[in-house]
């Protein structure tokens, strides 16, 4: 049981455009800047973002058949928005882990709570590819 398809549509409406230019200053959040697969539109997606060297993993909260996941791996990749930066990123992969032993305990057991057990892990393109957000 991941969070409510009728939860999705009110963050992408109200939510998402609050939170989108925090989320990617914060620890522990991060922006996906992704391109419609169909439209190709860019969009931006504030999601739970964990890093590690080039590695990075997104819970995903809402399953793994949302919009921008399909516009991620369709694409073969994105650019995570973290810390100030933007990094580009490939080789997007769904992974899952039920205990969420990858996240901070209070991540886990959140994710546990809602039963999010599934994350996407990218990589980032090549050293030094990040750059300050405009």
């Amino acid at each position: 049981m991941t969070l409510p398809r009728a939860l999705a549509r009110a963050n992408r409406v109200v939510t998402n455009r609050i939170a989108t230019p925090v989320a990617r200053y914060l620890p522990g959040t991060g922006v996906v800047e992704h391109r419609g697969r169909r439209s190709g539109r860019q969009y931006r997606t504030p999601v739970l973002l964990f890093t590690d060297g080039a590695q990075f993993r997104v819970a995903l909260t809402y399953g793994t058949d949302t919009d921008w996941v399909r516009n991620v791996r369709a694409a073969g990749g994105a650019a995570m928005l973290t810390r100030g930066r933007r990094v580009p990123v490939s080789d997007p992969r769904i992974g899952a882990d039920p205990r969420a032993g990858w996240a901070p305990w209070p991540v886990a057991a959140v994710l546990r709570l809602i039963g999010a057990s599934s994350y996407l892990d990218c990589t980032a393109r090549r050293a030094g590819a990040d750059s300050p957000i405009t």
